[in-house]
C-alpha cells in the first residue's frame, strides 16, 4: 500500500499529516495503521514537545471508506469483516489519547465521523473558516466509533452531543466555535501559520510541567475535588525539584524570558 501518512519532526513539534486528498483523506486499506504508527513513533521520541494532526489538500478527515462498506454488504460479509478496521481506529484513538505530550488538530475542511471524533481526540482544536463537522454515522445507519460517545459530551455537553449524533447535522466552523468545538477559527492560509505558532509557544515551555498538567487535566475530569488537589500538590512536588523550575522562578524575578531545558 502507498504511504498515506506523512510525518516530519522540527524543533520540537511533531507534524502528522493524512495524505489521501483526492478522497478528502478518508481512511482505506492500512491508513489507520500508518496513522498509528506514526502516532506512537512521535509518543517514543525525546525530543518532541508537542504533536499537530492535519489533512492534506481541502480536508481533514471524511472518515470512514464508505464504498468499502458497500462492498463488505454487498459480498454479505459479517460484522467481523468490519472488526479488524474498528480495532484499528481504537489504536489510533488510543495512541493519540496516550501521548504524553500536548496534541493540536489543525482542521483544514471537513472533518466527519471518525474524522470529528480523530479531531476530538486531540488536546486543542483549531479550524479554518473551511471546516465542517459531522457524526455523520447515523447518516449511514451506523453507531458513532473512534471514541465519538467520549469525546463529545465532555466537550459540548450531553444534550448537544445527543443532537449531533441522533441527526448526524452538518455544522460549519463558527458553529464549532460556539459550541466549544475548536478553540479559534482562522481564514484558511492563515491555519497553519496559528497552529505553528501556537505550537511553537508550547514547544518553549517547560516540558515535564507541562506534561503534568495534560496528566491532571484529564486524571481530574471524573475525580472529586480533594482527589484533584492530592493530584495536583503531587505533580507541583515534582515540578518544584525541576531546573525548569529554577530557571522559571529566576527568569521571573530578573525580568526576562525563561529558556527550559526539560531538566
Amino acid at each position: 500500500m502507498p504511504r498515506l501518512v506523512r510525518s516530519e519532526v522540527a524543533e520540537g513539534i511533531a507534524v502528522v499529516t493524512l495524505d489521501r486528498p483526492d478522497q478528502l483523506n478518508a481512511f482505506t486499506g492500512d491508513m489507520r495503521e500508518q496513522l498509528a504508527e506514526a502516532l506512537e513513533a512521535a509518543g517514543a521520541r525525546a525530543d518532541v514537545r508537542v504533536l499537530v494532526l492535519t489533512g492534506a489538500g481541502r480536508a481533514f478527515c471524511a472518515g470512514g471508506d464508505v464504498k468499502h462498506m458497500v462492498g463488505l454488504k454487498e459480498r454479505e460479509e459479517s460484522f467481523d469483516a468490519l472488526r479488524a478496521l474498528l480495532d484499528a481506529g481504537r489504536r489510533v484513538v488510543s495512541a493519540l489519547a496516550s501521548l504524553p505530550f500536548p496534541t493540536v488538530a489543525a482542521v483544514n475542511g471537513a472533518a466527519a465521523g471518525a474524522g470529528m471524533n480523530l479531531a476530538l481526540a486531540c488536546d486543542i482544536r483549531i479550524a479554518s473558516t473551511a471546516a465542517k463537522f459531522s457524526q455523520a454515522f447515523v447518516k449511514r445507519g451506523l453507531h458513532p466509533d473512534w471514541g465519538g460517545t467520549y469525546f463529545l459530551p465532555r466537550t459540548i455537553g450531553m444534550a448537544k452531543a445527543a443532537e449531533l449524533i441522533f441527526t448526524g447535522d452538518l455544522i460549519d466552523a463558527q458553529e464549532a466555535l460556539r459550541l466549544g468545538v475548536v478553540s479559534k477559527v482562522v481564514e484558511p492560509e492563515m491555519l497553519m501559520p496559528t497552529v505553528q505558532e501556537l505550537a511553537r509557544k508550547i514547544a518553549s515551555g517547560p516540558p515535564l510541567a507541562i506534561r503534568l498538567a495534560k496528566r491532571s487535566l484529564y486524571k481530574n475530569v471524573d475525580a472529586d475535588l480533594r482527589a484533584a488537589l492530592e493530584t495536583e500538590t503531587s505533580a507541583q512536588n515534582i515540578c518544584f525539584e525541576t531546573e525548569d523550575a529554577t530557571e522559571g522562578v529566576r527568569a521571573f524575578v530578573e525580568k526576562r524570558a525563561p529558556h527550559f531545558r526539560g531538566r
